[in-house]
């Protein structure tokens, strides 16, 4: 598979739903991040860890909780290296450390998954929109688990919260619609997908919900895309400010400096004066438009 073919991909997606200017700083320009919120390097590690784990029951191996551990330090000590974790509200590198590998023990106390067909899958898949046009820029969509138990297809997509999560919260995601794309156009069939959700509460939990996805899905996930493109292409970026966006975001100082002026007017040029008389025909509602 060409890694280096432009794609899409579920975090590009939401990343740029969730803030454009965001999107433009990393896949548009490359710029550097140079720090790394606690939740995504406790999440990677986690991840890491769980995948060796089920990598060796696919294989029938014997399961090594040294070896799980180790993919989990090498995993973060990958980006402690790399990046600067952002520590916050008193947590420490050695609280984190101990809570991944606390969930990581719970969730290995679990009767373990059966029927698994592939661990950390990754699929490039065309993608199209509802009238059945196919996109340029395929999809690639990595499953972290998929499984087969009495003939139903099942992708397991593994979670690190602070929070349980809600039904909406997994009704509304377009990840699930991503993996069920990706498994239909790669195997042609439908599948189920479950959240698993390894809860970081004072008394940690393993949650699980799942949920479905259809063809309708697919195709409006890829006239989201298709809107999306255009806007790039456009050059359509902008910030969205929200505590949840803006305080574990490596790009704050290139965000505030985004659309300064060296030396703002003093009045609006006559470019961008906008006249009682002039109008852009968009809608035939101008005179009540409230941009005018």
């Amino acid at each position: 598979m060409d890694r280096s073919r432009p794609h899409w991909s579920y975090s590009a997606i939401s990343q740029y739903l969730r803030c454009p200017l965001q999107y433009f700083f990393q896949r548009i320009l490359g710029l550097p991040s140079r720090s790394i919120g606690l939740g995504l390097v406790l999440g990677s590690a986690v991840h890491a860890g769980l995948a060796e784990y089920h990598r060796r029951l696919m294989d029938q191996s014997a399961i090594d909780s040294e070896a799980i551990l180790k993919a989990f330090h090498e995993s973060w000590g990958e980006k402690e290296a790399n990046e600067t974790i952002q520590f916050r509200d008193g947590d420490t590198r050695d609280d984190g450390i101990a809570q991944g590998i606390h969930l990581l023990e719970i969730y290995l106390k679990e009767p373990p998954p059966q029927g698994i067909i592939a661990v950390e899958q990754r699929s490039l898949v065309p993608l199209y929109n509802s009238q059945g046009e196919y996109l340029e820029t395929p999809l690639v969509a990595i499953t972290d688990l998929l499984t087969e138990t009495e003939g139903e297809l099942t992708v397991r997509e593994f979670k690190t919260s602070g929070r349980a999560y809600s039904a909406s919260d997994v009704e509304s995601s377009l990840q699930p619609t991503c993996y069920t794309h990706a498994i239909r156009e790669t195997l042609g069939r439908d599948a189920n997908v479950e959240y698993t959700v390894l809860v970081k509460t004072k008394t940690p939990k393993i949650q699980r919900i799942q949920t479905s996805r259809y063809g309708d899905d697919c195709g409006r996930l890829g006239d989201l895309v298709q809107s999306i493109q255009r806007a790039v292409d456009l050059g359509i970026f902008y910030p969205v400010e929200s505590p949840m966006n803006c305080s574990t975001c490596p790009y704050r100082q290139q965000c505030r400096e985004w659309g300064q002026r060296s030396n703002p007017p003093d009045k609006l040029s006559e470019h961008d004066q906008k006249p009682a008389d002039r109008f852009v025909t968009c809608c035939n509602s101008c005179t009540s438009c409230p941009s005018l």
